[in-house]
């Protein structure tokens, strides 16, 4: 079958992985400004790598190479739900539900077994999830994982202010963070 040529037809990024990885953050689709730039949360307003800064010390000044290494240092896989979906623009409210074809969770999932935590970043990635890919999981892979919805790093989700996401998003990863993946304690920035 051809790949669909619709400007609206997106395809989300390979995933930033190791084999260490003992949790994987998850959002639903990447948005025009990252397709465009063809990297993870590129959106300016993004708060993604803002915490991700404060959290593990992946800073937004950071090359972007520099940022994804520091995640995989300490234990953190990044993807998306959906491998392919038609959407206009950037808003997950907008992707056609028909259209929608999930990543192989089942094949990355038994590629990283320490992983234990799945992080949804907002609540479309984490209902993705659930109708899209749990479903076809088995149950001890079902059984390891604690899935968490996270607020939304995304600008369009301007209701929260930044400390307060800061708090959750560090109350779950700060587990993950205690030992970067050498076993070193980690130091925040």
């Amino acid at each position: 079958m051809k790949p669909d040529a619709s400007p609206d037809h997106v395809s989300s990024f390979a995933p930033v992985e190791n084999p260490q990885a003992r949790a994987l953050i998850l959002g639903s689709m990447p948005g025009v400004a990252s397709l465009t730039a063809g990297r993870y949360y590129a959106h300016p307003r993004n708060a993604f790598w803002r915490l991700m800064g404060d959290i593990a010390g992946a800073r937004p000044d950071l090359p972007y190479e520099q940022r994804l290494a520091c995640l995989r240092a300490h234990g953190l896989a990044l993807w998306d739900v959906l491998a392919s979906c038609h959407r206009p623009g950037s808003l997950d409210a907008d992707i056609d539900p028909a259209s929608v074809v999930a990543n192989d969770f089942a094949g990355f999932l038994a590629r990283h077994p320490q992983i234990r935590l799945i992080a949804f970043n907002g609540a479309i990635a984490e209902q993705s999830f659930r109708r899209h890919v749990l479903p076809g999981l088995s149950a001890g892979v079902r059984g390891r994982l604690t899935l968490t919805r996270l607020p939304s790093t995304s600008p369009a989700h301007a209701g929260m202010s930044y400390e307060r996401k800061l708090a959750a998003w560090r109350e779950v990863l700060d587990g993950v963070l205690g030992e970067s993946a050498a076993g070193a304690p980690f130091r925040r920035p």
